[in-house]
């Protein structure tokens, strides 16, 4: 039971019937009072019980390991999650066996995973969470190539004199993109085109 709607004579003694009922402490819940009551005559004649609506705050972190662990059952994968979560971030490490599968052909399944567990997460809390999908220190070896692949593609560019477009890729793959030719001066960055599909063009920069 994640939401329950109590009564008692004031709306701190309904909260309290509430979190009671749930088996929980104030600060791990949302308090909607719905009605504060009216003490009566005495007391006793007119009176109105005060009520109010009590909701767990949901766990971002579970959230996305249960999206998550769903997901990899019905694939009949038998891998386990492991969670890290730092400020905002959340870090999901699959571990297991068939890991390939989670990975899927320049990782295009893990980013799907990725992007899924983020919507799960962040359409049912007020704040926004990072997520980041892992297996097998994929990341690690994608970062490399990616950087490898922004330096070769910025020598192309100042080789030809013209601007180099990349395929497209993914926003934190961009960003690492963006980051590394930052520390050149002789090409800037843009990126075109939209969601899923858009990409970074490197521009040299002419004399």
């Amino acid at each position: 039971m994640n939401e329950i709607t109590a009564s008692g004579n004031t709306v701190e003694e309904a909260v309290e019937s509430a979190l009671k009922q749930l088996s929980t402490e104030k600060d791990q819940v949302e308090i909607t009072v719905v009605d504060e009551g009216k003490r009566g005559f005495l007391g006793v004649f007119g009176s109105k019980p005060a009520v109010v609506r009590v909701k767990k705050k949901q766990d971002p972190v579970l959230t996305g390991k249960k999206y998550l662990q769903n997901i990899v059952d019905n694939m009949n994968l038998n891998i386990d999650i492991e969670t890290e979560k730092s400020g905002k971030a959340i870090t999901y490490q699959f571990e297991g066996e068939r890991l390939a599968i989670l990975i899927g052909k320049r990782g295009k399944t893990l980013n799907s995973l990725q992007y899924l567990a983020g919507l799960a997460i962040n359409n049912n809390h007020d704040e926004y969470y990072t997520v980041i999908t892992d297996a097998e220190g994929y990341r690690s070896r994608r970062k490399e190539s990616v950087e490898e692949l922004a330096q070769k593609m910025a020598e192309r560019a100042i080789r030809t004199r013209k601007k180099v477009v990349l395929n497209p890729m993914p926003a934190f793959e961009r960003k690492i993109v963006h980051h590394i030719l930052q520390t050149r001066g002789d090409v800037t960055t843009e990126s075109q085109g939209r969601d899923p599909r858009r990409s970074i063009v490197i521009v040299p920069i002419l004399e």
